[in-house]
């Protein structure tokens, strides 16, 4: 008969070298020619001459809807399976756009319990370059201005009506993997009385909806 120590520590032997595997899930993907890497710490790598060199990502660049393409749904799952729960369920909530709200709740870990709130308002954070017309992301910026003046600080930031009608509305969108196309146009729309009124009033949003109440702004 077995001594049981020995089954014990067979199981252990067994079980390390699969639990060693696992944290080593990274997501890795390319884009014309260079690579790019995310760990399981949400640190940000660019292959170089030199090797992986930390990089400060910008979400509203094309090397992000070469994620989205690259990266397999079996992969994403594994790789969710040592992210923090609050920032999972976040990301869950995406497809398209779940590397670039991986980029915004990895430089600004602060903002995720107010993401979770309003979902929809992270690819807005994410596109902040685009938004605001800067030529760099401004990570740290964002977590000083939230840190400062939470979530009403960041809407105004983002050039946003900083109201509760605005949360209210970004609430009630039932997609909140919304298409770059239309975060200019509903940020415009949102600055608008009568499309504020009508919005609020609408039980859930979806993208079609949206696009409908923004179709002016999306023709001009």
């Amino acid at each position: 008969m077995s001594h049981p120590g020995w089954y014990i520590c067979h199981m252990k032997m067994n079980t390390a070298p699969k639990k060693l595997l696992s944290r080593s899930v990274e997501l890795v993907w390319s884009h014309y020619g260079e690579r790019y890497r995310v760990d399981n710490d949400l640190n940000f790598y660019r292959e170089s001459d030199d090797g992986w060199t930390a990089w400060q990502p910008d979400p509203a660049s094309a090397i992000f809807s070469s994620a989205a393409d690259a990266i397999s749904e079996t992969r994403w799952m594994a790789f969710q399976e040592f992210v923090p729960a609050a920032e999972r369920r976040l990301l869950e909530q995406f497809d398209v756009g779940r590397a670039s709200v991986l980029a915004v709740v990895a430089f600004c870990p602060g903002l995720v319990a107010d993401l979770l709130a309003a979902p929809a308002l992270a690819p807005f954070v994410a596109e902040h370059t685009r938004l605001r017309g800067t030529e760099e992301p401004r990570w740290e910026e964002i977590a000083a201005v939230h840190a400062r003046g939470g979530v009403y600080a960041l809407l105004e930031w983002l050039g946003l009506p900083a109201s509760r009608q605005t949360l209210t509305i970004l609430q009630k969108i039932a997609e909140p993997d919304l298409a770059r196309r239309l975060l200019e146009p509903i940020r415009a729309a949102l600055w608008e009385p009568e499309t504020i009124w009508l919005l609020q009033h609408v039980p859930s949003l979806t993208e079609q909806a949206l696009s409908h109440h923004c179709q002016a702004l999306l023709a001009a």
